[in-house]
């Protein structure tokens, strides 16, 4: 399970530190892509495998499942944590999320996002002014 929040800067390589507490999941490799609300998503390979059966279960007849198949897989790349707990991100991937130097790496539950920093912050302030209105409709979903 990926939880909390964390500031990271990407360096000239593009690599970017994974939290500590994420790492043990992400021993056997992961995927990162492109994410929704302009962030990366990174799936463990288990997780990752999961949401591409989902993703090639969907009917190539209907436009939105094909674009949204193409956002997801044509965009994933496997990663490795390497020694000191990086991982590269590809550049088309970063210039994809605005991913200059800082970063904010978000734990989902399953999934990590990795987020500009600017990006990060300003998406949070709006969703937090609105957490009321959100909660509610979350109510009406059972949550």
């Amino acid at each position: 399970m990926f939880i909390g929040e964390y500031n990271h800067t990407v360096d000239e390589k593009g690599r970017l530190a994974i939290p500590m507490k994420f790492r043990k999941e992400l021993r056997g490799g992961a995927v990162v892509t492109r994410g929704l609300d302009n962030c990366l998503f990174v799936y463990s390979m288990a997780e990752w495998k999961k949401l591409a059966e989902k993703l090639s279960a969907l009917p190539f007849s209907q436009a939105n499942s094909r674009a949204f198949s193409r956002l997801m897989l044509a965009g994933a790349m496997d990663v490795e944590i390497d020694k000191q707990g990086r991982v590269v991100l590809p550049e088309y991937l970063r210039r994809y999320a605005g991913i200059a130097k800082d970063a904010v790496v978000a734990g989902l539950y399953g999934r990590i996002e990795i987020w500009d920093k600017t990006s990060w912050e300003s998406y949070k302030a709006k969703t937090e002014k609105d957490s009321n209105d959100i909660a509610e409709r979350m109510g009406e979903l059972g949550v």
